[in-house]
């Protein structure tokens, strides 16, 4: 009997330490969407709804949808975030934008400034001369009078001319600071970009007849993922094959995609440490991705193959990008 009575407890305290777990779990997807940072109304509404949805999910505790949440929970983080270094990149180009003009209009300030203020001078003193003249009898008391009076409005316009500029230079300096900071947010994701074909192409044409190697790279399900989801799906999966072949890389590579499914490294590895990497993209990189699809994980799968070109000595670069173009159409 105690026996028993112990073992319900035990049952009891199990149930309820997977209740609290279970509770815990929903509320940490519900505060990630209650304190998303603000960006665009639709994305961030959307993101949050998707959240929401999961949280729904993840309450009922069915085995299942709890071991697919973390997949999908990863999947909708790593996509906000995505979306939100884009924002930046678009804000910090912006706000460059206006750091520029900004500049623009103190330039065209500080030089209209000092040409009128010339000017203005220049006839403030002929006035006062004029009103000087033994020749002008009554009416030089209303000179001096108006040569007064410009001359204190001259200096009041160029008081607020130079409050004008110097509010400018401020205004211009936080905006720089503002550059700088987002330049920074950005930078994890700028490291994750790859170059296009043509970038490729005038990088290895610019090395001459330098040694390095490449490693030519074919994603094979690409396309597949694109006619079996669609094109957002294909291009959240090659974004993520391209973050983990530059991390699986050295730094200093450079990568490049050449085509839909085809991919560029050039390196200064040794043979050997190539040969290296190129067995590690293919046993590591290929396999099923996590991606989302309308707030759903969807699990696009890629093969990957990789080539290696040892760049012979005193190789012309056309004839490196022909030995490219043999395995790439191949």
């Amino acid at each position: 009997m105690i026996s028993i009575r112990e073992s319900v407890d035990e049952l009891e305290r199990s149930h309820q330490l997977r209740q609290t777990t279970i509770d815990c779990y929903v509320a940490a997807i519900k505060s990630v969407a209650h304190y998303a940072v603000e960006l665009e109304e639709k994305a961030t509404a959307q993101y949050q709804k998707h959240l929401e949805t999961l949280a729904a999910e993840v309450a009922s505790g069915q085995p299942a949808v709890l071991g697919e949440s973390r997949a999908t929970l990863r999947a909708l983080l790593r996509d906000y975030r995505d979306k939100a270094a884009k924002f930046i990149g678009d804000l910090r180009e912006e706000l460059a934008g206006g750091a520029r003009a900004l500049e623009a209009i103190l330039k065209t300030l500080a030089q209209g400034d000092g040409d009128h203020d010339v000017r203005l001078r220049a006839s403030l003193r002929t006035l006062r001369e004029i009103s000087d003249s033994p020749d002008c009898g009554p009416v030089r008391a209303a000179l001096v009078a108006a040569a007064d009076s410009i001359g204190r409005n001259l200096e009041e316009m160029r008081k607020h001319h130079e409050m004008t500029i110097a509010q400018f230079q401020v205004e211009i300096q936080m905006l720089h600071k503002r550059i700088d900071a987002l330049e920074t947010a950005a930078m994890i994701d700028s490291l994750s970009q790859l170059f296009s074909r043509a970038e490729m192409e005038e990088r290895i044409r610019a090395s001459g007849t330098d040694w390095f190697s490449l490693l030519l790279i074919r994603a094979a399900g690409l396309r597949a993922a694109e006619g079996q989801f669609d094109s957002t799906v294909a291009a959240e999966l090659a974004g993520a094959f391209g973050k983990r072949l530059r991390h699986g890389l050295p730094n200093g590579a450079v990568i490049g995609r050449w085509s839909g499914e085809e991919f560029v490294a050039k390196t200064a590895l040794p043979k050997r440490e190539a040969l290296t990497a190129a067995r590690w993209i293919t046993e590591n990189l290929s396999g099923a991705y996590s991606c989302l699809k309308e707030g759903r994980t969807v699990r696009p799968a890629l093969q990957v193959s990789v080539a290696l070109v040892d760049r012979e000595a005193g190789e012309t670069a056309e004839r490196t990008l022909a030995r490219i173009a043999e395995f790439l159409k191949g």
